[in-house]
């Protein structure tokens, strides 16, 4: 029975590694598609140009990045947006999120029920923003927020759940 349990490990840690590049390649095809559509399939366009090196840098094959762009460039039927929602977490750390969703609806309600659960809720418009500067397309924060370390566990905690959702892109905070 030698070697069955070996077999056993790798499987388990190709299948939960496949299952993070699987999520991440998702992202940075929504991602692309987005790009592509507003740039018509301009490869030198810089923000499709931008779009495409993100994914290479993530070692996206180059067949699954032409096809979201030709998706993007020819598809007309699906629209998505670039969503912004706010929040504050733990220790009063301000959270701007960026999602990229066709139905917005559905992006709000899945993003209020990852906040919810950790007991904390979305903003007004404006609410945490203030606390940032937008940047070559990231929020850098301007004013930070010192928290302690069990804050910061659970922020990294509520960080990791909002991650998790396949529409945000993006989670940015002001916490030291």
């Amino acid at each position: 029975m030698s070697g069955h349990n070996k077999w056993s490990k790798i499987k388990h840690q190709k299948g939960a590694s496949d299952a993070q590049k699987s999520k991440l390649f998702g992202k940075l095809v929504r991602f692309i598609t987005v790009e592509a559509k507003k740039a018509g399939g301009n490869l030198s366009s810089p923000g499709l140009k931008t779009a495409i090196e993100k994914a290479k840098a993530s070692n996206m094959p180059n067949d699954t990045i032409d096809r979201a762009v030709k998706k993007g460039s020819t598809d007309n039927s699906a629209s998505m947006e670039n969503i912004t929602y706010e929040a504050y977490g733990p220790g009063g750390s301000a959270i701007v999120i960026e999602a990229l969703t066709e139905n917005r609806n559905k992006a709000a309600q899945e993003i209020k029920h990852a906040l919810a659960l950790q007991g904390y809720s979305l903003a007004g418009i404006g609410a945490a923003t203030w606390a940032f500067k937008k940047e070559n397309g990231e929020w850098i924060p301007q004013t930070t927020v010192a928290i302690n370390e069990e804050d910061g566990a659970k922020l990294s905690e509520l960080v990791a759940a909002l991650e998790e959702n396949d529409e945000v892109q993006d989670v940015y905070t002001n916490a030291e």
